[in-house]
């Protein structure tokens, strides 16, 4: 492994360190920072010329910042002559905005695949995409992990009887079927519309069983958690005994927090595809370390290993 190197930006840097933890590497040095006219500057503080390069940052927020930020370090990256250089970003911010659904609206989705590729990332690997298509976005490889392994074993040793699993919307309902067959559990489906552009949701319906038994919701990101209590209470108006949550990205946005804290969800389970930070955990809160599944996956397009091994 003398030739990886793993590198971060200001996005999640404890990440990347787990990461190079179970890699038992060194993170890789560099000088990122802004200065007082917010320009960001970016200095590779070490030889890379030839080296297979990883960059890890979640597009969390801020949002534009690290996105800017990551560009800037993906060009220094090749500018110095790195022999193939990764873009490690666990989650990949403006997912939602894949498709032309009005019109005169972009598909920012791809716009972002773009400025990527043109900064000089040579392969990207991600987490849990909002939408599968934005793998087909992109002119190079892409490699989408996934975190519903961990997800069913985190509900399997909790061992909750009379379980049924909820696909918070319709898009995720492949998804919450793969977690449903995982935990021989049936499914169910809420039926919802998003109102306009604003984060709000009006939930219709519930598909399936629920009534006496406990809800497990699957979904992808939570980000006001408006849905996610709208979803909890209309499981509970249903005739669920008790619902819990679970998604891969915890955006944890504006008024997540106290939604969750005052919803009777019992428990939310997310993964650290996103920083979690001490003001935005909830006893109620499980986070679940994604570092292994990205050390493992980046060992393995290093040494040139099957990913798809990982899930079989």
């Amino acid at each position: 492994m003398d030739e990886l190197k793993v590198f971060t930006g200001s996005a999640h840097p404890s990440l990347a360190r787990a990461v190079c933890e179970y890699l038992s590497i060194s993170l890789g040095q560099a000088e990122v920072f802004e200065f007082s006219n917010e320009n960001i500057f970016v200095r590779i503080l070490e030889n890379v010329r030839e080296r297979d390069v990883f960059v890890v940052q979640p597009l969390a927020s801020p949002v534009n910042k690290n996105l800017v930020e990551l560009l800037i370090m993906l060009d220094a990256f090749k500018r110095a002559s790195a022999g193939r250089i990764t873009a490690v970003i666990p989650y990949y911010g403006y997912g939602r905005t894949d498709k032309k659904d009005q019109p005169r609206v972009p598909i920012t989705a791809r716009l972002i695949a773009d400025l990527l590729t043109t900064a000089g990332a040579n392969r990207l690997l991600t987490v849990d995409l909002h939408a599968a298509q934005i793998q087909g976005f992109f002119n190079i490889p892409v490699d989408e992990l996934t975190a519903l392994s961990m997800l069913c074993d985190y509900w399997k040793e909790k061992t909750l009887d009379n379980l049924v699993v909820v696909a918070t919307d319709i898009g995720i309902s492949a998804r919450a079927r793969d977690m449903a067959a995982r935990l021989d559990a049936p499914l169910a489906i809420i039926e919802k519309r998003r109102i306009g552009n604003a984060d709000a949701t009006e939930t219709l319906d519930v598909i399936g069983e629920v009534k006496g038994m406990r809800a497990l919701t699957v979904d992808d990101e939570i980000d006001t958690a408006g849905s996610l209590v709208g979803v909890v209470n209309t499981l509970l108006e249903h005739g669920a005994t008790e619902v819990y949550s679970c998604c891969t990205h915890p955006v944890f946005s504006g008024p997540a927090t106290e939604r969750m804290a005052k919803s009777p969800v019992m428990d939310v389970v997310v993964t650290d595809t996103i920083p979690v930070g001490n003001d935005k955990r909830l006893d109620k809160i499980t986070v679940l370390p994604i570092a292994p599944l990205l050390g493992e996956a980046i060992h393995r397009i290093h040494t040139g290993l099957s990913i798809g091994a990982m899930f079989e």
